[in-house]
């Protein structure tokens, strides 16, 4: 466990909720690629992978897990919206 990995994962979950403000707040996510979004969900699972297949600090899985599946599931949901706000932009229905 680093310190510089744990002020990774604080400055990236800073970072995600700043871009799904942006959506929500704009619906618009053109510039956004869906595409980076999964490779950067996939980074994050294969983060917290490791973590439990290593089972660091006396056989149990690292508290730092907790910030890998936080960043997880915003970047997750980032994803999501860039779906919606397609689909309704596509359907017409944007506001």
């Amino acid at each position: 466990m680093s310190l510089f990995e744990i002020g990774m994962l604080i400055c990236f979950g800073v970072s995600w909720p700043v871009s799904i403000a942006k959506s929500l707040r704009t619906k618009n996510v053109s510039g956004k690629s869906p595409l980076f979004l999964f490779i950067i969900d996939l980074g994050y699972v294969f983060g917290i992978l490791n973590k439990v297949v290593n089972r660091l600090e006396n056989g149990n899985i690292h508290w730092v897990v907790w910030l890998y599946g936080i960043n997880l599931g915003l970047v997750s949901f980032d994803l999501f919206l860039y779906y919606y706000y397609m689909y309704k932009t596509k359907k017409g229905t944007v506001a």
